[in-house]
C-alpha cells in the first residue's frame, strides 16, 4: 500500500509553463490513494484551466479570496489546515518571495501564510531569475522555516536558456510526498519500517587536489548511493547522505552533506554518528596527494613531469565498522560497504569483507563494457556472514529499494 493512501494534498498551482505538470502529478497522487484539493492562482489559471484540475481531483478548484460562497463553505484558514501537507508547484519566483515576506495578497499566499501544516516547495523559473541573490536569499529564508524543496532540475527551459530552474518531474514530487508520509506524518500515514532509526550513506567520488586546479578522482556518479539514501528515507529512516562532487539532484527528505576529499567525508561521517545503519557506497580515492601545491603547478619546459607524492587516504569503511570507543564513534548496528571490482568479483568481495570488518558487502563489476558507471542499471551481488546472494540486473533504484528492504529485514528480525 502507498503511504499516499488517504491522504490529504492542497495543491498550490501558480503561474508558469510548468503548471502544466501538475495535471499530472495530481493523476499519479490519486493512483496511489492520495485526496488532492487544487488552489489555483490568477496566473496559474493562465496555463492550465480550472475545469482541468477539477475533473482530475474530483474536488471543487479554489481561486477567490474574497468569494463568500467559499467562505461560507471552505474558509481560507480551513482550507489550509484541512490538509495533511501543502504542495506549491510550480513555486515562482514571485510566490517565493511573498511567501519569504510573510505576504497574503491573494488566497494562495493567505493560506500559506495561514497554515500550520508542512509545505513542500517545487521551484520552477528562468535559470536567471533562480542564481539572482534575491530568489536565493529567500529560499534560505524558507529553507530554515522548516520548508522543504524539491528540485529544480538542470536542463532546456521554454525561454530558450539552459540550467537550473525546470521544475521537478511529477515522479520526483511524488517521491518527496511518499518520504512524507512514509515518515509517519499525515492523518492515515502509518510509519516505515525505519522510523525511529538513523542512516547514514556515503556517494560519488572523492577529489584529491593535486593543486588548485587538478585533482585525482574516479568516475563514480553518485546514483547508486543517492537512491540507496533515498530509499532508505522513504521507509521512515531519518538519513544523512554524505555526498562527493556529483551532478545528482538531493534526494526529497535526506540531510545531505557535500565534502571533496576523502578525509572531508570521514570527518562529517563522524559527526553524523551514532546511526543504526551506515551504507559506505562512495568510490573513496586510496590515495592523496602529500603535499598538494598551493598554487598553479607549472611545466618547467623540461619535458619532464613533475613527480607527486602519494599518501594513503583514511579507510572509512574500516573505521565505520571497527568504531572508536576512545572518541566516542560508536560502530553502528549494521555496516554495508561496496566493492567496485574488474575482476574475481566474487573472491575480491568476500575478502574485503573480512578485511574491513564489516556486515555486508554490495559488490558490483565496473569493467569496460558494463555501463556501471555512470549508468541507470546495477547487477549486484550481496555478501553476508550467511553467504553470496546474487540479483539480478535491475535499475540503480531499484537496486537500492531490495537493498533498503534488506535493511528494514535485519532490524525487524532482531527487534
Amino acid at each position: 500500500m502507498s503511504a499516499l493512501q488517504g491522504n490529504r494534498i492542497l495543491l498550490v498551482v501558480a503561474g508558469g509553463i510548468a503548471a502544466y505538470k501538475c495535471l499530472e502529478l495530481v493523476r499519479r497522487i490519486r493512483e496511489r490513494g492520495g485526496q488532492v484539493r487544487a488552489l489555483l492562482t490568477r496566473a496559474g489559471a493562465q496555463f492550465v484551466t480550472p475545469l482541468s484540475l477539477q475533473a482530475l481531483t474530483e474536488d471543487k478548484v479554489y481561486q477567490e479570496l474574497f468569494s463568500l460562497t467559499d467562505e461560507n463553505e471552505m474558509g481560507h484558514i480551513e482550507l489550509s489546515r484541512s490538509a495533511d501537507v501543502l504542495v506549491v508547484a510550480p513555486a515562482t519566483a514571485d510566490i517565493m518571495a511573498k511567501m519569504a515576506a510573510g505576504l497574503a495578497s491573494d488566497l494562495a499566499t493567505t493560506a500559506l501564510l495561514a497554515t500550520d501544516k508542512p509545505i513542500i516547495v517545487v521551484p520552477a523559473m528562468n535559470v536567471r531569475m533562480w542564481l539572482n541573490p534575491a530568489t536565493q536569499d529567500n529560499i534560505a529564508t524558507l529553507r530554515r522555516r522548516g520548508m522543504r524543496f524539491v528540485g529544480p532540475d538542470d536542463g532546456d527551459m521554454a525561454c530558450g536558456e539552459f540550467g537550473p530552474g525546470r521544475m521537478a518531474e511529477p515522479a520526483a514530487v511524488l517521491d518527496a510526498l511518499e518520504t512524507f508520509f512514509a515518515g509517519g506524518s499525515g492523518a492515515n500515514a502509518t510509519p516505515g519500517r525505519l522510523a525511529g532509526r538513523r542512516a547514514l550513506v556515503t556517494s560519488g567520488p572523492t577529489w584529491e587536489a593535486i593543486d588548485p586546479v587538478r585533482y585525482i578522482a574516479n568516475r563514480s556518479s553518485g546514483k547508486q548511493g543517492h537512491a540507496i539514501a533515498g530509499a532508505l528515507a522513504r521507509l521512515g529512516g531519518e538519513t544523512t547522505l554524505v555526498s562527493g562532487p556529483t551532478a545528482e539532484p538531493d534526494p526529497p527528505g535526506v540531510t545531505v552533506v557535500r565534502v571533496e576529499s576523502a578525509r572531508e567525508m570521514l570527518a562529517a561521517c563522524e559527526r553524523a554518528l551514532p546511526v543504526d545503519v551506515a551504507v559506505c557506497a562512495a568510490a573513496v580515492a586510496d590515495w592523496r596527494i602529500a603535499d598538494a601545491a598551493q598554487s598553479k603547478m607549472k611545466k618547467e619546459g623540461k619535458g619532464t613531469p613533475p613527480h607527486l607524492n602519494l599518501a594513503e587516504n583514511p579507510d572509512i569503511l574500516r573505521s565505520l565498522a571497527q568504531g572508536d570507543s576512545k572518541s566516542g564513534n560508536q560502530r553502528p548496528a549494521l555496516v554495508v560497504g561496496f566493492a567496485a571490482e574488474t575482476e574475481d568479483l566474487i573472491d575480491n568481495a568476500v575478502a574485503k569483507r573480512k578485511r574491513k570488518g564489516c556486515d555486508w558487502i554490495v559488490a558490483n563489476d565496473v569493467s569496460i563494457g558494463t555501463g556501471t558507471f555512470a549508468g541507470d542499471d546495477n547487477r549486484v551481488h550481496l555478501i553476508t556472514e550467511g553467504g553470496v546472494e546474487d540479483w539480478p540486473r535491475m535499475s540503480k533504484v531499484e537496486v537500492a529499494e531490495r537493498l533498503a528492504g534488506a535493511v528494514a529485514d535485519h532490524f525487524e528480525a532482531r527487534s
